[in-house]
């Protein structure tokens, strides 16, 4: 397919895709408002154009917990991304290492730590959810460090599943027979995903947590599981629990609100991700770029803040920066682009980025990622107007 920015890929995708995982990408909770303003904010953030400054030569790498990136921007943990490709982690993960950016798995991939790891040479990093099995959660940090993961980042606001319309009426969610069917039926409209994925794609489940559920369960079984086992107990003294075995980076993603980013800070976390995951749990909180200011100034020099949520392009990411992250994650660009071309579409939405970070950083007169500071806005005080 020929793509010119990441709404292409989501288009393609749509056309593409199963409607149930199409809107599993694309859907939020509630009625998508936050969802919405992640993207929307966005354009609201007026960049400053300035002329007749030596941008011959643009550098656009960082280093990120240790290791050395091309770009400051990582895939995020994107869930059931298996199901977009044929082994879509394992896709998706080469594109980035061929990139030079992280790659980080979800917990609930369709691929699982191993099979993604192997060969793996960029930074590798991987998302925790918190469960009431600790035995279980300890044998996956285990795993992860196994597998050469080099960053744990702990997902924190999801301590129940958000309401997300969209996957109730596409059936995504449901269990028993009518929920197959109609799901069957879906798949039978799109023969190329049904060639691709569901025969050449095998064996299907879910890496990581596969051992927990029976076997042939379903999508519908699998989100049942999730309601039944995720922690809604969990406090920050559960950090403590995670040290005892991740001796690693630990980013906490999911943080909205200034006091939890100066708590993380507080006890010692490596990083966070300033994060309203996507607009998928909590509908009608800020967006993640209007949160991202005030966090910044406040804990950026204690611990290395992240965003994400609504990056769109590469000139997204250059306000983001702006404003005071360090980097970013991507979840739906790098779920479209995989969604509509596979692997190959990863690689080109990743270089579809870096072209117009590189163009975005010329016309504003900055040569290395480092010098972005609220001084290249045009609205330093006040971005969103």
């Amino acid at each position: 397919m020929i793509a010119a920015n990441v709404d292409d890929y989501r288009d393609g995708a749509r056309r593409r895709l199963p409607r149930f995982l199409f809107d599993y990408i694309d859907g939020a909770s509630y009625t998508e408002h936050t969802a919405r303003n992640n993207v929307r904010d966005f354009e609201k953030v007026a960049l400053r154009q300035r002329v007749l400054r030596d941008v011959s030569e643009i550098d656009l790498s960082t280093e990120l917990f240790g290791a050395k990136m091309a770009m400051p921007l990582a895939l995020a943990p994107v869930g059931l991304a298996g199901m977009f490709a044929r082994r879509g982690e394992v896709q998706a993960s080469r594109a980035a290492r061929a990139a030079g950016v992280p790659f980080c798995l979800s917990t609930v991939s369709g691929c699982s730590l191993e099979e993604v790891g192997r060969g793996l040479e960029s930074p590798f990093w991987f998302q925790l959810y918190m469960m009431k099995d600790r035995g279980f959660m300890r044998e996956l940090l285990v795993r992860a460090s196994e597998a050469g993961c080099t960053a744990l980042l702990f997902t924190v606001d999801l301590p129940v599943p958000g309401a997300r319309y969209r996957d109730v009426r596409s059936r995504l969610t449901g269990a028993g027979m009518a929920a197959r069917l109609q799901r069957g039926q879906q798949i039978l409209s799109h023969p190329s995903w049904a060639w691709d994925v569901g025969v050449r794609g095998r064996p299907h489940g879910l890496g990581n947590v596969a051992a927990k559920l029976e076997p042939r369960s379903t999508i519908g079984d699998f989100w049942q599981w999730v309601g039944a086992n995720f922690d809604a107990s969990v406090t920050w003294k559960d950090l403590d629990w995670i040290r005892q075995t991740w001796h690693r980076p630990l980013v906490i993603k999911g943080i909205l609100d200034l006091e939890d980013a100066q708590a993380a800070a507080r006890l010692g976390a490596d990083g966070i991700v300033v994060s309203n995951h996507g607009g998928r749990q909590l509908d009608g909180v800020p967006s993640a770029i209007r949160a991202l200011p005030p966090i910044a100034d406040a804990v950026g020099d204690a611990l290395t803040v992240l965003m994400d949520g609504g990056i769109r392009s590469g000139l997204d990411i250059v306000r983001a920066l702006a404003l005071g992250a360090r980097g970013v994650l991507i979840g739906r660009a790098w779920a479209y682009a995989l969604g509509a071309a596979g692997g190959r579409g990863v690689a080109g939405m990743l270089e579809i980025l870096r072209q117009e970070m590189q163009v975005a950083m010329a016309l504003t007169g900055h040569r290395h990622i480092s010098e972005l500071s609220p001084a290249a806005l045009v609205h330093p005080a006040a971005p969103f107007g």
